[in-house]
């Protein structure tokens, strides 16, 4: 059995609490931000100022996107159980995914692997090369990031991030890619996508230097100020029952399938 077990993280003593190597009540708590400190939690490096605004934006872009399924299950799962608001949390959370909220992690994963193998780019010119060679290789079904159901004309959350990161000298090289993708794919796809918000946040995250492994965990962080969102207005003004009841009667039976 091991003597003891080293964390940068929580620890405590009879009188003390420390987190990060910092007294949690004097030097944390009300001094630090919820936003620095969750960045400050997974890399154990205090953000800049500037690092700090683009991965809260990052977050506040993720939040919340309406009655998406990880909404209506939660508001549903809380009609069933309203004793567990952390079940109702939970079901809403597991529901992230490779549609909805995954592309956030694919899309900074699947630039890290291209930056991997590639000699940096110097101006825009090399990164638009660079993203002609890559769309011609992967095509279109294999860029996550790369196009959105609803804002066809713009996602306008990319719009902001590329702005915040520019203002805080934060454009880094997964953000160069996106942004040569977006230009460029028009000449291999024959048609203009937009770059939807959530392959921006995962090339932003990607540039910040949070572990790929975790991608998907920060945009989760963010549902989950968006589920309690949801939950709160359920409260308020209630639907999951109308949601339930609206399926319910719209049941119809039919014959099982032949073997």
């Amino acid at each position: 059995m091991a003597d003891h077990y080293d964390t940068a993280l929580g620890a405590s003593t009879p009188d003390t609490i420390t987190l990060l190597g910092h007294d949690l009540a004097t030097d944390v708590m009300g001094t630090v931000g919820f936003g620095e400190l969750a960045f400050w939690l997974a890399t154990q490096r205090r953000p800049s100022p500037g690092q700090t605004r683009l991965f809260e934006a990052v977050l506040a872009a993720l939040a919340d996107h309406g009655f998406t399924p990880t909404a209506i299950v939660s508001r549903l799962t809380y009609l069933s159980a309203p004793d567990s608001v952390q079940g109702a949390l939970a079901a809403g959370l597991l529901g992230g995914g490779s549609r909805f909220l995954g592309v956030t992690e694919d899309c900074g994963r699947f630039l890290h692997d291209v930056l991997a193998t590639a000699d940096l780019p110097e101006d825009d010119d090399g990164w638009d090369a660079l993203a002609l060679e890559t769309l011609r290789v992967q095509g279109k079904p294999r860029i996550p990031g790369l196009g959105h159901h609803v804002h066809k004309n713009g996602d306008p959350r990319t719009l902001r991030l590329f702005q915040i990161a520019a203002e805080e000298g934060l454009v880094g090289p997964h953000l160069s890619l996106f942004k040569a993708i977006g230009r460029v794919h028009p000449r291999v796809l024959g048609k203009t996508l937009p770059l939807n918000g959530a392959g921006t946040c995962g090339a932003v995250l990607a540039d910040l230097g949070l572990p790929l492994e975790l991608l998907r965990g920060f945009a989760l962080l963010a549902r989950t100020a968006g589920l309690i969102g949801q939950l709160a207005e359920e409260l308020r003004h209630p639907v999951a029952n109308q949601i339930f009841l609206s399926v319910d009667s719209h049941t119809r039976s039919v014959a099982p399938l032949e073997e």
